[in-house]
């Protein structure tokens, strides 16, 4: 087997000393689309946090174990984070679009990543707009403020702002549940397009999503308040031939 893209050991998260998630080891294969579902606050945003190191930004907040993108160990004094957030791109469950035009909201991330020359500035743009099926739709106003654009829309701009500085892993938390049903199957639709060209790793609480969407699944849980991974493994696997009574109660409806 290839290197994981994605390797955590031991990966602990606490919350002003309070535990909010313990021992998870999990690999994520390169290129394909992992889900982690599991019920409210049982640790999963709060993973993805740690992979790109938000998690810092969290007053309180303290990462122990070991996390790794490729070979790069994320928590390495010498490691550059603004660099790491360029390399891991996350999608928060509601739309953060900044409050600028639609395209500069694409250039604005290239610039501060220093990731073109201005000359290139235009076909980036239109190549990850174009990535997110919104190119057609917005051509013809890139210079509109990008908070005119719907929820959906929003959304796939802030996917777009993502894919323009050509990251090697995508995180997205809960991606769309903020989302009404015609613009969230827009949305997963251009996600699973993106596989084989990404690493990705999806937050969910929508288990038929999670089913079309992932190759492999991994299902968290609070035990004694801690949250931690129960089961993980293909897809169907864990949803036909689930190896813990857990999760076999989870994905049958019978709890969470």
């Amino acid at each position: 087997m290839s290197a994981p893209a994605l390797r955590l050991r031991g990966l602990g998260v606490d919350y002003a000393g309070a535990r909010a998630l313990a021992g998870v080891d999990l690999d994520v294969p390169a290129g394909g689309i992992t889900a982690l579902v599991g019920p409210s606050g049982c640790g999963k945003s709060s993973l993805l946090a740690t992979i790109n190191r938000m998690s810092e930004l969290v007053p309180g907040c303290r990462v122990t174990g070991e996390v790794r993108v490729g070979e790069r160990d994320v928590y390495a004094s010498s490691q550059d984070v603004i660099e790491l957030r360029r390399r891991v791109g996350l999608i928060f469950q509601r739309p953060n679009p900044f409050p600028f035009s639609i395209a500069k909201n694409i250039t604005l991330a290239l610039r501060e990543h220093q990731s073109c020359t201005r000359a290139e500035e235009p076909q980036r743009v239109e190549r990850a707009l174009r990535d997110v099926g919104l190119w057609d739709e917005v051509a013809d106003r890139l210079d509109t403020s990008a908070t005119r654009l719907s929820g959906g829309q929003q959304q796939r701009l802030c996917l777009a702002r993502a894919l323009a500085l050509e990251p090697e892993v995508l995180l997205l938390d809960e991606p769309c549940s903020a989302l009404d049903p015609i613009a969230s199957a827009r949305v997963e639709e251009h996600i699973a397009e993106l596989r084989g060209r990404y690493t990705m790793l999806v937050v969910t609480h929508n288990l038929a999503q999670a089913r079309r969407l992932a190759e492999r699944t991994a299902l968290f849980w609070v035990r004694d308040g801690v949250g931690g991974l129960v089961e993980e493994g293909p897809t169907e696997e864990l949803f036909e031939r689930p190896r813990e009574s857990l999760t076999k109660e989870y994905v049958a409806g019978a709890v969470g």
